[in-house]
Formats: structure tokens, C-alpha cells, sequence
């Protein structure tokens, strides 16, 4: 135990160094301070045993004739088990992969980890301290130095302590240098959203706060087979990406997911049910919320509804929003998150001013409301179906 924290410790070290080696005249000093700072902290941990646990080409070529092999079939999974196929795939196909984070070591609260400790070794999968500042902070300084680094902060509602790291050092690191550095081997996984009982702690979808941040990918999954193209597609990217998983999903959302590895592109949206009277616009959880309401409709009142799973929010495709809007006259958007400064806005705003000619109704938002998330009265809280059929109706008869 000794000897792996001490190896642990050493990878740490050289981490926070790293971190501000990359910073250039002025600018890297605080950076490479608070990297080295963090790594002391988990210095000092993984030697008490407190802490810490011991422990190829990337870019987007080849990904639409990867998006054709994943559609070949498979066999059925659920989100955390393509979650942890995904996991076992990246760490098997380039050595320098690590995970970290809280309790992955022991597969995690979710247990998207299981497993990979035993296969991939502790020096490559291991437990972090409670800090997601440290544990983001870490990941940005392994990732300077060349590592494909892969940390996990347990619930999405915890990633704000983190936050300083991720869009002030992760986002800026090749810009800030000119290109000469970049810490694009970063990829943080973040479970998000509802789960039923989870309040306002451990239910919120924070994805808005960083889209507005140049330099990082924002992606969401909506179901197993998207999970584990777009995180290997993640991992795989050279850009620092920030990875959503809908917890709600873990268990609850099955489909057929193909074998071995495969990757979805970044920077494409899903076409995930096709339509001509209204377009309905979402991603991660809310995408089989909008397929049930569009279910709905079609059967009680004849209306067409297009669904488009955006998958990515940082960079999003206006194209196939705006092709679908053109086709239909009609906008709808849904997700999770509190309605005001949602990302909902953003495709709304473009939207309108790109395809105005187009639209025949006011654009329509069905979002969270405008409150903490509710234990209680979650129900309330979420955009649901009958909210989402409610919006369509008002559209079409507007």
C-alpha cells in the first residue's frame, strides 16, 4: 500500500508541475500554484491512507462510418452497464488512460466503474479525496502532460467547486499558450438530473452554466447506445469535454448497444423520430419525455412531431435543428434545467432570428421551473409529458 501511494503521490506531484509549466509569462503562475496545491493535498492523503487510492489517435476522423457500425445491432444493455463497456474499452485501448475520482475504485455509487481496478490495475483506477476541485484540478494537470484522463465527480451538484478549474484552466489551457499546450486529454463524467427522491443536491442539471465557456465540449446522452459512443467519442476528442450522465437513465433506459468500440459524433444531433408539424428539441432524459408526448399527440390529434436528440450542447447543430424547423414552422424546446438563461434559450434566439420566415407559431419552452429542484413536489418541478403535449397543442392551434 505504501509503494502504490507513493507512486500515486509522485503522478500527482508531477501533475500540478505540469499543470504550470504550460501557463506562460504571468498567466500559469496561479495556475500551476493551485494545481500544486491540490496535488499537496492528495500528497498528504495518499501517504496517511485517508484519500487518495493507490493506484491513440484522437479527433473526428472516421466517426460517421463508426456511427454506421454502431447502428449494426448488438445486444441489450442499460445505461450504466454501456457506461462501463465504454470505460473498459478506452482504458484497454491506450495505456495512458486513467480514472479517478470518489469510490470508483470500488465501481462507484453507480457502479459504472466495476471492474476496471481489477482489469486495468490501481495505479490506473483509483479513489480521489472529497474534492472536486482537486480531483477536476488533477485531471487538468495529467492531461498537460499527455494523459487521457478520465475523473469522475459523483453527482453533477457537486461539480461547482470544480467549476474555477474547468472553465478557467481546462477551457483556456491551448488558447492562453498559443496552441503550444493543451490539456484536451480531459474528460469529466458528472451523473446528472433527476432520480425521483434525489432534492435539491443531487437532482440538478448544471450543463448551461458551462456552455457558455469556449474551449470545453458540453455532451449529454439520451439512452445506452448514445452513452457509449459519444463518451468514447469524448475520450477520444482533443478538446477538454464535460460529460452528463442522466442517473435517472442508469437502469431505467435499455436498448441495443453495439459490441466492442464505436463512436457518435460531437457535433451532429439525432433525428431521433421524424415529423412534419412541430419540431421538438431536447437531450439526455428529456429526449424519451419529448418520443412519448410526440406518441401522444400523433394518436390523439393526428400531429406529426420531429424529435432531435441534440446529444451535443458545446458545440450544437444548428443545421438539423434549423433543416427540421424549416420543414415543420414550428419550434419546441425541453430540458430539465430551470427555464430562465436554460440552453433552451440559446437554440430559441438562433432559431428565431435564422428561421423567422419559417416559423408559424412562437418558438415554445418546457423547461424545470424557476425554483430550487423539490423533493416532495419534483413532479411539479419537471417538464413532463402532459406539459410537453399541453406546448405542442398550444403551437400547432396558435
Amino acid at each position: 500500500m505504501a509503494g502504490a501511494a507513493g507512486a500515486l503521490a509522485a503522478r500527482v506531484w508531477a501533475a500540478g508541475a505540469g499543470a504550470g509549466a504550460g501557463a506562460g509569462a504571468g498567466a500559469g503562475a496561479g495556475a500551476g500554484a493551485r494545481a500544486r496545491a491540490a496535488a499537496a493535498l492528495g500528497l498528504r492523503r495518499a501517504l496517511a491512507g485517508a484519500g487518495a487510492g493507490a493506484g491513440a489517435g484522437r479527433g473526428a476522423a472516421g466517426l460517421a462510418a463508426a456511427e454506421e457500425a454502431a447502428d449494426s445491432g448488438g445486444r441489450r444493455a442499460n445505461l450504466f452497464t454501456a457506461v462501463n463497456e465504454a470505460l473498459h474499452e478506452a482504458l484497454a485501448e491506450e495505456p495512458n488512460t486513467v480514472l479517478f475520482g470518489e469510490d470508483v475504485r470500488f465501481g462507484g455509487v453507480f457502479r459504472c466503474s466495476m471492474g476496471l481496478a481489477e482489469r486495468f490495475g490501481e495505479d490506473r483506477v483509483f479513489n480521489t479525496p472529497l474534492c472536486e476541485q482537486g480531483i477536476v484540478g488533477f485531471g487538468v494537470g495529467l492531461a498537460a502532460q499527455g494523459t487521457r484522463a478520465i475523473a469522475e465527480v459523483q453527482f453533477a451538484d457537486y461539480i461547482f467547486p470544480a467549476f474555477d478549474q474547468l472553465v478557467n484552466e481546462a477551457a483556456k489551457y491551448r488558447y492562453r499558450s498559443g496552441g503550444q499546450w493543451n490539456c484536451g486529454g480531459l474528460t469529466v463524467r458528472a451523473p446528472c438530473g433527476a432520480v425521483g427522491h434525489g432534492g435539491h443536491y443531487h437532482s440538478q442539471s448544471p450543463e448551461a452554466y458551462f456552455t457558455h465557456c469556449p474551449g470545453l465540449k458540453v455532451v449529454c446522452p439520451s439512452g445506452p447506445r448514445e452513452a457509449k459512443g459519444l463518451l468514447i467519442a469524448s475520450i477520444r476528442d482533443p478538446n477538454p469535454v464535460v460529460f452528463f450522465e442522466p442517473k435517472m437513465m442508469y437502469r431505467s433506459a435499455v436498448d441495443e448497444v453495439p459490441e466492442g468500440a464505436y463512436t457518435l459524433p460531437l457535433d451532429k444531433a439525432r433525428i431521433a423520430r421524424e415529423g412534419s408539424d412541430i419540431t421538438l428539441v431536447g437531450w439526455g432524459p428529456q429526449v424519451k419525455v419529448l418520443e412519448a408526448a410526440a406518441a401522444e399527440v400523433e394518436e390523439a390529434a393526428d400531429v406529426s412531431c420531429e424529435v432531435v436528440d441534440l446529444r451535443c450542447l458545446l458545440p450544437w447543430d444548428f443545421e438539423t435543428i434549423a433543416k427540421s424547423v424549416e420543414k415543420t414552422g414550428r419550434l419546441l424546446v425541453s430540458h430539465e434545467a430551470p427555464v430562465t438563461s436554460g440552453f433552451g434559450a440559446e437554440i430559441v434566439a438562433k432559431v428565431a432570428r435564422e428561421c423567422f420566415l419559417s416559423l408559424e407559431a412562437p418558438p415554445e419552452r418546457v423547461c424545470g421551473q424557476d425554483t430550487p429542484f423539490p423533493v416532495s413536489h419534483e413532479p411539479l418541478y419537471l417538464p413532463t409529458q402532459q406539459r410537453v403535449v399541453e406546448a405542442i397543442r398550444r403551437s400547432v392551434d396558435y
